[in-house]
Parts: C-alpha cells; sequence; structure tokens
C-alpha cells in the first residue's frame, strides 16, 4: 500500500474532520467530540500547522490526521513548552495496518527538526511505548486531571530534555 503523509492545508479541514469524527465513532471511550477539538485548536496559539499531518491513500483521499499543539509543564519556578499528541486518527477500513504509526514517527520527526524537546500524550499504555514514550511521572510531570498513571506519557525528542522539568501540564484552551 502507497501512504503519503504530508502537512494538512486548510482546504483539507473539512475533510480531516470528517476523518476524524469517523474515526473515534466506534470507540467506547470516545465522546465523539475529537473532530471539533481538531477544529478549535486550529483556532488557538498552540495549533502549529507544520505538525498537522494528514496520510493519503494512492487515490489521494486523506484516510488519517494527527495534530501536535503546543503545551506548557508548569512548577513554581518556570514554565517549558512542550507539544500534546492529540488525536491521532485512522479511518476504520485503514486501522491496524501501521498508518497510525506512519503519522506517529513522522510527527515526531517534524516536531524536532523544528526545534521541539518533547511531547505528551495521553493515550494506550501498550501503544504508545514502542514509539519511546515512558510514564510522564518519570520526569514528576503530571496531568491537570485525575488520570491512571500507565496512559499519561512523555517522551524526550532530545536526550536529557525533560531532566529538570516537573509539573502540571497545561493545555491549551481549545481542550476545555
Amino acid at each position: 500500500m502507497d501512504i503519503k503523509i504530508r502537512i494538512e492545508r486548510t482546504e483539507d479541514y473539512r475533510k480531516t474532520e470528517e476523518v476524524v469524527r469517523s474515526a473515534f465513532e466506534p470507540e467506547v471511550f470516545s465522546d465523539e467530540k475529537e473532530h471539533l477539538l481538531v477544529n478549535r485548536i486550529r483556532k488557538t496559539e498552540a495549533f502549529v500547522p507544520e505538525l498537522s499531518l494528514v496520510a493519503e491513500n494512492n487515490k489521494q483521499e486523506i484516510i488519517g490526521h494527527i495534530l501536535l499543539s503546543k503545551v506548557k509543564i508548569i512548577n513554581e519556578k518556570k514554565a517549558v513548552d512542550s507539544l500534546a499528541l492529540a488525536p491521532v486518527s485512522i479511518i476504520s477500513e485503514y486501522q491496524n495496518i501501521g498508518i497510525g504509526s506512519l503519522l506517529i514517527k513522522a510527527a515526531l520527526s517534524a516536531a524536532k527538526e523544528l526545534g521541539y524537546q518533547s511531547v505528551i500524550v495521553l493515550g494506550h499504555q501498550d501503544y504508545y511505548p514502542k514509539f519511546g514514550f515512558q510514564p510522564a511521572s518519570n520526569w514528576g510531570i503530571k496531568a491537570p486531571f485525575e488520570v491512571p498513571d500507565e496512559v499519561f506519557m512523555a517522551i524526550e525528542l532530545t536526550e536529557d530534555s525533560l531532566a529538570d522539568v516537573s509539573g502540571f501540564v497545561h493545555y491549551s484552551e481549545a481542550f476545555s
């Protein structure tokens, strides 16, 4: 299968939101509003257009999407810039064949190239560690809400970039 990963364009927004909505429709733990989250993030300063990527099939149809947006990790002494991975979406007929992995690897690589140091994710404990994510608590990084430790994770894009970082993650107002 020939899959192309590229930066999302403004003319893709409606189709991308359809992909996100359809990808989360059957999910048990979804509020089925992830497509609205993507729309809201695009309207904030947290949005980084170069980190909103789509996957296209050989017919140039958008079949997947990933978004990394700016967050801050804040404690009483300092605030550190980071990114949040949310959401990653693949339409059902293309799930479980590696497209999500392609999108995650491409997004992490693009974030590193842009100079970002770390990424936070709230996600499946058996999926994200294969990309290098570890419990954020390893660095003293906490979610701003109650969540099991093993599903709130972080990854350093640059070695030791989280060594002196701790505190609570502050998401953009789009997540509220």
